[in-house]
């Protein structure tokens, strides 16, 4: 069975993934939260983070959807240290998470099934390491936008998802701008819209 490469990113409609002034202690960029806020009543969410409650709806089980799927994740070192802190001893992911850098680090075993294994030997490798560790689940490129761009860029990526929420930012961090961003041609697979997003669903051609 041939693994599946993803990637899953909220947007806004005018197509930033993070407002301005992206920081490790400011991850989400100057007026970026409402990119967010949708996802974090959602139960499946809520399950991730290890409380329980949260609304049960169509945009839970997109996202349960894409948690279950995914055996293995690769990310860039500024998500990585943006998120260390906040995801504590018992990280979201539950699966084994690849994370770029060029600075080499041990590997950290975490509660839940995640284990973070630093790469300092390119996109490629990293894919190759989660595509292993990933059995006959998906790998899923989780980010950021430079990351993502960088596997789109070499034609790695085989399904791409975006949720879109009703918000104009006007600036930012866009997701198909800057080195990395090229033609691809996308076939649509599914669009779900619901009051907090538009789900788009797409596979990529090569």
């Amino acid at each position: 069975m041939t693994t599946t490469v993803t990637a899953d990113l909220a947007s806004t409609l005018d197509g930033y993934v993070a407002g301005p002034n992206v920081t490790l202690d400011n991850p989400g960029g100057d007026g970026g939260e409402p990119i967010f806020a949708w996802i974090h009543n959602l139960a499946s969410w809520r399950e991730r983070q290890g409380m329980t409650g949260g609304v049960e709806n169509r945009d839970s089980e997109l996202l349960r959807e894409w948690f279950d799927a995914t055996g293995a994740v690769v990310m860039g070192r500024m998500m990585y240290d943006t998120g260390e802190e906040f995801w504590g001893e018992d990280p979201p992911f539950r699966t084994p998470v690849f994370v770029l850098t060029n600075r080499p680090r041990p590997a950290l075993v975490k509660k839940g099934g995640t284990t973070f294994t630093f790469v300092t030997d390119g996109i490629h490798s990293a894919l190759e390491q989660a595509k292993t560790a990933a059995g006959d689940r998906n790998v899923d490129i989780a980010g950021g936008a430079d990351t993502v761009r960088q596997y789109l860029g070499a034609g790695l990526i085989d399904e791409l998802q975006l949720h879109v929420v009703p918000t104009l930012l006007g600036a930012g961090l866009r997701l198909f701008e800057g080195p990395g961003a090229v033609r691809r041609d996308l076939e649509p697979v599914r669009v779900v819209h619901t009051p907090l997003a538009t789900h788009l669903k797409y596979r990529l051609g090569q």
